[in-house]
């Protein structure tokens, strides 16, 4: 199809792949039911919702794990509840309970492999279940779809020529009118096709077409765990791998031949909005959700063949709550940087690849005033911001085979400067001079700026600014006001995310354009805790230029951690209501820090866009 769907995709590995979700009530489902809520096992046995970040484990043994049959009978109850939902009218209509219990799925991997914890994600079609390998010591990540006897597969083939033939020439103006194309087509399709073909059949045989053409074919179910960051692909024949936030690298129970694998590269190329072929076999783009996905075509480049690589992106941010719960940065430290960003100080978010730096940037851009204008200059859009008053850039490639009409980095950022931004964002500086040149100049001209940066160290940040390739004198560094220094670590056997440092920058006394480092926080690790080591020159200026009473910077710390404290006590932690009670407190304090105080704040009750009123 020439609109970069994602059909006639038949899973390679069908006979491994084993079926069904257990215990109806126990880890994966809540006890309402809920299909989607994604509950994660830690070590101890204690579940809490992937989306506060369950931390990394090694490979356990399950300790309580079930029987086969417990696991059948929980999960075949639970598929069971999900199909009395629909209305009657449905089509297809409810399969039996006789091919529920005996055709829907297979559970054949409980017989070499135990159960660590399971999750839908997308119930009552597919769900995961993290395994324990005994022989190897390891865990593995997988996943449970519908399973299709021969009979099925050949219906499905043909559901597939069909569908094709009549979506291929239809021109689709995005996620929503493809799902409605589908929606649309399918059941004419199946009813000329299939008529024949019992409901239960017919629900499965749904489940993959919906699933290949409207969504992302065999990643899909992977696609749909928030517990996964990324998905790697690293050629034909080899298993899919991906990282989880409970724990860390699982190899998969999918895969690709060789042939299916170079199809499905150029179709997730095509659903971006971009051309793979072997004339441009690398692309960098992004999905409709989000993610951003590199893209490798054939055996051009790479020994191996065609492979992929997602990083998810995540539909809801994570909040400031959230990085101090995770202890990716203290209270202390949260109350700092909220007070610093409120008052224009610009900041850089360093550190190695996946020590959660455009996570950080994102959370603690939520303290811009929400009235402020704010523009970002990003590659692929991974930023959200909680502001009406936002101009979100994104990089384009040529439109042309000769690159005419790209819009690179610094175009957006020299535009984004005649759009008098109160706060600039860009999402990365890499190896592009100018963009690094351009942006210490807007701070030495007056913008608030921020920006991550790959350097694990104060030092190798200073070295890879002041030489080739972007060679940034010192003189522009020191106008640099904060710089967090973030890495990935490990800490009881769990692999987290840490503040390493907090440090100002500014200009030395005696020598002008000479850089003085002086730091603020530090990370211990033998204690896993965060001390502040100095007081802050940045929040004294702030105190000198606004006429600030000594005392009074220690107040307005103090206030902002009692908000941020609250929050945390209360597991306040969904991003609207973060983002209300923040820029409800920047807007009318006092009121915020009574409510507070008195135990009664509802962040229900803060009104966001209309503070006037």
């Amino acid at each position: 199809m020439s609109d970069g769907n994602l059909p006639g995709e038949n899973d390679d590995n069908r006979g491994e792949v084993p079926s069904s979700p257990p215990n109806g009530v126990g880890p994966g489902v809540d006890s309402e039911g809920d299909a989607d809520q994604v509950v994660a096992r830690t070590a101890d046995g204690t579940t809490e919702p992937t989306d506060t970040e369950p931390e990394p484990t090694s490979a356990i043994a399950p300790s309580d794990s079930q029987s086969t049959d417990a696991i059948r009978n929980a999960v075949l109850a639970d598929v069971k509840a999900s199909f009395d939902d629909q209305s009657d009218d449905a089509f297809p209509g409810r399969p039996s309970d006789a091919f529920i219990e005996e055709e829907f799925f297979d559970f054949g991997y409980l017989d070499e492999y135990e159960e660590v914890e399971r999750y839908w994600v997308n119930r009552p079609y597919a769900y995961v279940t993290v395994l324990y390998d005994e022989a190897t010591n390891t865990n593995r990540y997988h996943v449970v779809e519908p399973d299709l006897d021969e009979f099925e597969e050949y219906v499905r083939e043909d559901l597939i020529r069909s569908l094709r033939s009549d979506l291929m020439y239809k021109e689709f103006d995005g996620e929503i009118d493809r799902g409605a194309a589908f929606d649309e087509e399918v059941p004419r399709v199946m009813r000329e096709h299939a008529a024949t073909v019992g409901d239960g059949s017919l629900q499965q045989l749904l489940y993959y077409l919906r699933r290949d053409f409207v969504s992302y074919g065999k990643i899909d179910p992977i696609m749909r765990d928030r517990a996964v960051e990324d998905i790697s692909c690293d050629g034909a024949a080899r298993p899919v791998f991906v990282y989880h936030h409970g724990y860390r690298d699982l190899r998969t129970n999918l895969s690709f031949s060789d042939e299916r694998l170079s199809a499905y590269v150029v179709r997730l190329a095509q659903r971006a909005g971009k051309h793979l072929s072997v004339a441009d076999p690398l692309v960098d783009a992004s999905l409709p959700d989000g993610s951003r996905v590199q893209l490798t075509l054939g055996g051009e480049v790479t020994t191996g063949g065609a492979n992929f690589t997602v990083r998810k992106f995540a539909e809801v941010p994570f909040t400031p709550v959230d990085l101090i719960n995770w202890g990716t940065f203290s209270l202390e430290q949260m109350a700092y940087l909220w007070l610093a960003v409120e008052n224009n100080a610009s900041l850089m978010f360093a550190g190695g690849t996946g020590s959660g730096k455009t996570t950080s940037l994102n959370a603690v851009s939520m303290f811009v005033p929400p009235e402020s204008k704010v523009v970002s200059i990003e590659d692929t859009p991974e930023l959200t911001l909680p502001h009406d008053n936002w101009i979100q850039s994104v990089t384009r490639r040529g439109v042309t085979a000769g690159g005419r009409g790209s819009v690179g980095m610094f175009d957006l950022l020299q535009a984004a400067l005649r759009q008098r931004p109160e706060y600039l964002v860009i999402g990365e500086i890499r190896t592009e001079s100018d963009v690094a040149l351009t942006f210490f100049q807007s701070i030495a001209t007056g913008h608030t700026a921020y920006t991550t940066f790959h350097a694990d160290s104060v030092r190798g940040l200073l070295s890879r600014l002041q030489n080739e390739p972007l060679n940034v004198p010192a003189g522009m560094i020191g106008n640099l006001d904060i710089v967090s220094i973030q890495q990935q670590t490990t800490q009881n056997g769990k692999r987290v995310r840490r503040n390493k440092r907090l440090v100002e920058f500014g200009h030395d006394d005696g020598n002008g354009d000479e850089i003085d480092p002086h730091e603020v926080f530090r990370y211990e690790p033998t204690a896993d805790r965060f001390e502040q080591t100095t007081g802050s020159r940045v929040l004294g200026n702030i105190a000198d230029e606004r006429g600030w009473t000594p005392g009074r910077i220690e107040r307005e710390l103090e206030d902002r951690e009692a908000v941020l404290e609250y929050l945390l006590e209360e597991g306040i932690t969904e991003y609207e209501r973060v983002a209300r009670v923040v820029q409800g407190f920047i807007r009318d304090p006092d009121y915020v820090l009574e409510e507070v105080r008195a135990g009664e704040l509802d962040p229900d009750q803060i009104a966001v866009t209309e503070a006037d009123d």
